[in-house]
C-alpha cells in the first residue's frame, strides 16, 4: 500500500523536473572535472618530484656512498655511510623514546580516560604537538638538554625526534583499540581477568597490527627531519662517538648542508641522500600498508 496520496503529494510538471535534473546532471560534470584535474596536477608533481629525485639521485649511487664518509670541502669521493648510520641511530633512539609513552599513553585514552576530563585534555595537547613545527621541538630540547650538557649530543637528538613521534603513536593506539569489540574485553572480564590482563592480553594482541602500523609512520614520519637535528644533534664529517656526544652526523642535515653548498659533488651526494630517504620513507609506507592488509 502507499504511503501517499493524491492530497498530500502534486506531480511537479515535465519541465520542472527535466530543468532540476539537467542542472544536477551539469554540476556533477563539473564537479567531476574540477576533482579529476586537480587530482592529475597532484599525480603530476608527485611523479615530478619523483622523477626528478631518481634522474638526480641515481647518479650519486654507489658503492663509495654507502662504504665512504662525507668529503670534506672541496674534495672529491667520499661517500654518505657515516650520515647514513648516524641518522639510523638518531630515528631508533627518537622511536625507543616514543613508543612505549605513545603506546601507553594511547592506551590509557582508549580503556581508562575514555570521555574524563583529563582524556580530553591530553587529546587537546597531543593535537597541539601532532601539527607543532618540528623547529619548535627542536628549541625546546635544545634549551632542556643541549645547554644543560655544554654541547650537541645524539641523546638530545633522539629525545627530539621522540617528541615528534610521540603524537602519531598516541593517536594510532587509541584509534584501533576503540576498533577492539567490547565483548572481547567483557570475554576477558568474566572469566576474572583484571583489566591490565585483559588489555595486555586481549586488547593489545587484537590491535596490535594497526599499532605496529602507527609505529612504522611514526618512524617514516622522523626520518627525513632536518630542523630538530640542527638545534640537537648537529651534524658532522666523521664517525660519531660512542657515547654520542658531541655533533652526530646524519642524512637530512648533511642533505641540506650539501644541497646549499658551491661543490658539485656535495650536491650530487645531496640528491642521492635525498633519493636514499625518500625510498626508506617509501618502503616503511609499504611494510605499514601491508602489515594492515594481513590484519584484515
Amino acid at each position: 500500500m502507499s504511503l501517499t496520496t493524491p492530497s498530500t503529494v502534486r506531480e511537479l510538471p515535465p519541465t520542472t523536473w527535466g530543468r532540476v535534473r539537467q542542472s544536477r546532471r551539469t554540476a556533477d560534470k563539473a564537479m567531476r572535472i574540477i576533482t579529476a584535474s586537480f587530482t592529475v596536477i597532484a599525480i603530476t608533481v608527485l611523479f615530478w618530484i619523483l622523477g626528478m629525485l631518481i634522474v638526480k639521485g641515481i647518479g650519486g649511487l654507489s658503492v663509495a656512498t654507502f662504504t665512504q664518509i662525507t668529503p670534506g670541502p672541496g674534495s672529491e669521493g667520499g661517500g654518505l655511510a657515516n650520515a647514513i648510520v648516524g641518522s639510523v641511530i638518531l630515528t631508533f633512539l627518537g622511536i625507543v623514546v616514543a613508543t612505549p609513552i605513545g603506546v601507553l599513553a594511547g592506551t590509557y585514552l582508549a580503556e581508562y580516560g575514555k570521555g574524563s576530563k583529563l582524556a580530553d585534555l591530553i587529546r587537546f595537547i597531543n593535537d597541539i604537538l601532532l601539527s607543532a613545527p618540528s623547529i619548535l621541538i627542536g628549541l625546546f630540547v635544545y634549551v632542556i638538554l643541549v645547554e644543560p650538557l655544554g654541547g650537541y649530543s645524539g641523546w638530545a637528538g633522539g629525545v627530539a625526534l621522540g617528541i615528534i613521534a610521540i603524537p602519531v603513536i598516541v593517536r594510532t593506539t587509541e584509534d584501533m583499540l576503540r576498533l577492539v569489540p567490547g565483548p572481547l574485553r567483557e570475554a576477558g572480564a568474566a572469566l576474572g581477568a583484571p583489566p591490565s590482563v585483559v588489555i595486555t592480553a586481549i586488547t593489545w594482541k587484537a590491535a596490535k597490527a594497526g599499532m605496529v602500523t602507527g609505529i612504522l609512520l611514526a618512524l617514516a614520519r622522523i626520518a627525513g627531519e632536518t630542523a630538530p637535528l640542527i638545534f640537537t644533534a648537529l651534524n658532522n664529517n666523521f664517525w660519531f662517538s660512542s657515547n654520542l656526544m658531541g655533533g652526530v652526523s646524519n642524512l637530512p642535515v648533511t642533505i641540506y648542508m650539501f644541497a646549499s653548498a658551491p661543490y658539485e659533488n656535495w650536491q650530487q651526494l645531496a640528491w642521492a641522500g635525498s633519493l636514499i630517504i625518500t625510498m626508506s620513507i617509501l618502503l616503511l609506507s609499504i611494510i605499514a600498508r601491508r602489515i594492515v592488509r594481513g590484519a584484515k
